[in-house]
């Protein structure tokens, strides 16, 4: 049955793609549904697939089929290596028939999202850079950033449907693999304050200042980022740690960040330290827990805890 629709779908509407239906990809692939949108779907977990063909998607068997139906295909994918194959494999889109244009909404590096433009050039098709910024719930709410770079009439022929899935949209001009490097730049950035704020506040918390009070007075001084404001306060202090995004992809996006660095000969001393912190909790068989669960790390090593003074360790177990 489909799900209720905000407009009504025109015979010439283009038809719509979308493969990858992660915590990410199934919030924009809904809203594009909710919109009305007729939305070709593609993700390996069958069981998935099947929940958002149940909310008015159509399910297609790989890549190529969605690539098959629709004019315009999206794609929101976990890894530079599941890019590559869903673009351009033995079943992926570029071989396609009906697509004309690729949006890679993928944090995959600019080298990766330069070879899938090459491949799929070569087979007549057009690839928008389109990386997010918001996590999981800017995505389930419309309110995420949307780098774009790429053709500027393909980019134009997809912002209503950029308008439909974030609040803002940043332009970074013709060439596909600038946004994915302002993503990065971004997430550099995203990472060490998340970092830095974890740590700093391990050790308020060790000389005996309240948390809610230390976030409040950060929040209202120079400290202020968006782990203070944002981050922690709902998903560290609460201790229910469920941000929403997985520890392993804030990795995976500073390990990119800093290879691309060093393609380009620039120091990263800072970031060569986030790195580190994150890489710590990655080892410590973290990756496919909340990335907010990083503090946790910090915490152990000092014997102390970061949490709202109402928050019980029983409750914390039992989120």
């Amino acid at each position: 049955m489909a799900i209720s629709s905000s407009r009504e779908t025109a015979a010439t509407d283009p038809q719509l793609g979308f493969i990858g239906l992660g915590m990410m990809g199934a919030a924009i692939a809904a809203r594009l549904l909710e919109a009305g949108y007729t939305v070709h779907l593609y993700d390996p977990n069958a069981e998935r697939l099947r929940q958002y063909a149940g909310k008015g998607g159509l399910a297609r068997s790989s890549p190529r089929d969605v690539a098959d139906h629709a004019d315009i295909v999206f794609a929101c994918l976990p890894s530079q290596d599941v890019s590559i194959q869903v673009a351009s494999g033995s079943d992926g889109v570029m071989h396609g028939g009906r697509a004309a244009v690729y949006v890679e909404m993928s944090t995959i590096g600019q080298r990766t999202l330069e070879r899938i433009a090459r491949d799929m050039s070569g087979a007549g098709k057009t690839v928008i850079d389109a990386p997010v910024s918001g996590g999981p719930r800017g995505a389930e709410a419309g309110t995420l950033s949307i780098i774009v770079s790429g053709d500027p009439g393909a980019v134009a022929s997809i912002h209503p449907y950029l308008r439909r899935i974030g609040k803002n949209v940043f332009d970074m001009g013709p060439v596909p693999g600038q946004a994915q490097m302002m993503k990065l730049v971004n997430n550099m950035i995203s990472a060490a304050n998340m970092a830095a704020a974890c740590e700093a506040l391990v050790l308020g918390a060790k000389a005996g200042l309240d948390p809610d009070l230390m976030v409040a007075v950060v929040n209202a001084s120079t400290g202020r980022n968006s782990a203070t404001t944002d981050k922690i306060p709902k998903a560290v202090l609460p201790g229910t740690f469920d941000y929403g995004s997985r520890l392993e992809i804030i990795y995976k996006d500073v390990r990119l960040g800093l290879e691309e660095a060093a393609a380009l000969h620039v120091p990263m001393w800072v970031g060569s330290t986030v790195g580190a912190t994150w890489e710590f909790a990655m080892s410590q068989g973290g990756a496919n827990e909340d990335y907010s669960t990083l503090i946790r790390h910090m915490e152990n090593w000092s014997g102390v805890r970061v949490r709202s003074r109402n928050v019980s360790t029983e409750q914390e177990d039992a989120e």
